[in-house]
């Protein structure tokens, strides 16, 4: 394990947390999306660490961060990225997260605001999926477990990449797969009942916080008419569209951190 990686003891509880970068720069916290840990940031880790104070955690179930007893809802992702924050004494942040870590990255611009300087959601929506989708695979997972979490991964790739990504780049999907098979079923269920319930699209006018909508041409997950519904509602913010699928900071890295990079020395 990286010596930037660690548990950090917040008011939450254990979080995995890795960081990177000058303490004395301005803090980037990165959130995850459903499925991964927080190893899938690595490809922004240089870029980003040249300016920022970086930030990555394992979301809550996910990698070394444990599930919470009971069921988990979205409030309490978003009240883990600001246990972090405090944990690390940081005021205010940037944030940039992806699918599941972009919906955080919402509940944190309608109910947290002040604490993001700018809000960079990625490939992410209002509201993800449909929630008998969502209900449907955490039954599943919690069903078959270590099994149903085999099975999720071996169609996993077709969701997070397009064709020609997975042609050119095997052995990345390859790792990504293995890390979903990986994952505790009880904490992927619970993200999956996060997805189910949550939909924020009413709320998303109360965003005063700059954002960053940022899309994949080819998503087949959070469309591009998604990251334009999301413009529409939340006043003043931008829309950027990457020739990529859904983990667009894994198959366009150079085009993403370009984005989000300048995007956040804009605002």
């Amino acid at each position: 394990m990286s010596p930037a990686v660690f548990q950090l003891h917040t008011r939450r509880g254990l979080l995995r947390v890795a960081v990177d970068g000058d303490p004395a720069a301005p803090a980037l916290i990165l959130s995850n999306s459903l499925g991964t840990t927080l190893e899938m940031w690595e490809p922004q880790v240089a870029a980003f660490s040249r300016q920022y104070r970086l930030i990555r955690y394992d979301t809550r179930g996910h990698g070394g961060s444990a599930a919470m007893p009971g069921a988990l809802c979205l409030d309490a992702l978003g009240q883990d990225v600001l246990a972090v924050l405090d944990a690390l004494q940081i005021g205010q942040a940037a944030f940039c997260g992806i699918s599941m870590g972009g919906h955080t990255g919402l509940w944190l611009g309608i109910h947290a605001g002040p604490r993001f300087g700018a809000i960079a959601v990625c490939n992410s929506a209002g509201k993800i999926g449909t929630r008998q989708g969502w209900s449907e695979r955490a039954a599943m997972v919690r069903a078959q477990g270590a099994q149903g979490m085999q099975a999720l991964a071996g169609s996993a790739p077709q969701r997070w990449f397009s064709q020609a990504c997975m042609q050119a780049q095997p052995e990345m999907a390859q790792r990504m797969q293995d890390a979903l098979a990986r994952l505790d079923p009880e904490g992927y269920a619970c993200c999956c009942d996060v997805l189910a319930a949550s939909d924020l699209r009413a709320d998303l006018g109360r965003i005063a916080t700059p954002a960053l909508l940022l899309a994949g041409a080819c998503d087949p997950v959070c469309t591009v008419a998604d990251a334009q519904a999301m413009q529409a509602g939340i006043q003043g913010s931008r829309l950027a569209v990457l020739q990529a699928s859904h983990l667009s900071n894994l198959e366009a890295p150079q085009a993403f951190n370009e984005a989000v990079l300048g995007f956040l020395a804009s605002v």
